[in-house]
């Protein structure tokens, strides 16, 4: 997993690497990233080593029309990972489990990213 911010501030750019070697894109609103922001949990392990073989993220994952938009999140937490299922606006749901080590990804690229973002209150 692996986030990129768009110039405006308005979306989040998240790409999801899948056993197999499959990839999938998503955009998340900020609205949408401010309530994870709210809602994962921080690391308490000092020991958790940080997810090895991140995605990268290049120019057309960002033109690629066909990379859906996130309507809303749920997220179920476990001991060791937290299910989360995306409502997407132009495709099926997408459910992705991250483990604590990519939970704790998300969180910190998440919060580096919170001061491009346009919090507008939604």
């Amino acid at each position: 997993m692996y986030l990129s911010c768009d110039p405006i501030g308005n979306l989040l750019l998240a790409k999801f690497s899948f056993e197999g070697g499959k990839d999938a894109c998503v955009f998340i609103p900020a609205s949408v990233v401010f309530w994870l922001l709210q809602h994962l949990p921080v690391n308490q392990d000092p020991d958790l080593l940080p997810p090895p073989n991140l995605p990268r993220i290049y120019q057309e994952d960002w033109d690629d029309v066909v990379n859906p938009r996130v309507l809303s999140v749920q997220c179920k937490q476990f001991d060791d990972a937290i299910r989360m299922t995306m409502e997407l606006d132009r495709a099926p749901k997408l459910t992705v489990i991250l483990d604590r080590a990519n939970v704790e990804l998300m969180r910190q690229m998440m919060e580096g990213y919170r001061g491009d973002l346009m919090d507008l209150g939604f």
